[in-house]
């Protein structure tokens, strides 16, 4: 494979990861929230003001050396494999008794 598509596909991978963090926390949130408003503890409840100014921003930096090394690794996984009898066995593209690809 080429290594930009690679990199694209770790990048996404990444995205994927960190926005399915974000969604966890988003929603841990609004439970915590949502049970708070039911609790009827008698605490008085913050103002949109001070809610804005509680917001943090998520800000993520992956170096390039630690893309590399991902790529490295995979690279590696798949020489192992096409080396391995499996694979070349499936290159063989060998059918059992019923048909099916073993």
């Amino acid at each position: 494979m080429d290594d930009d598509l690679l990199r694209a596909q770790i990048n996404d991978l990444i995205k994927d990861e960190i926005q399915e963090v974000i969604n966890d926390y988003v929603d841990d949130k609004e439970e915590r929230k949502k049970n708070e408003d039911e609790s009827g503890l008698g605490f008085a409840q913050r103002t949109v003001a001070e809610a804005d100014e509680d917001v943090d921003e998520l800000k993520v930096n992956i170096s390039e050396s630690e893309i590399d090394k991902l790529l490295k690794e995979y690279k590696k996984i798949k020489k192992r494999q096409k080396k391995s009898n499996l694979h070349q066995v499936k290159k063989m593209g060998l059918l059992d008794k019923h048909g099916r690809p073993l």
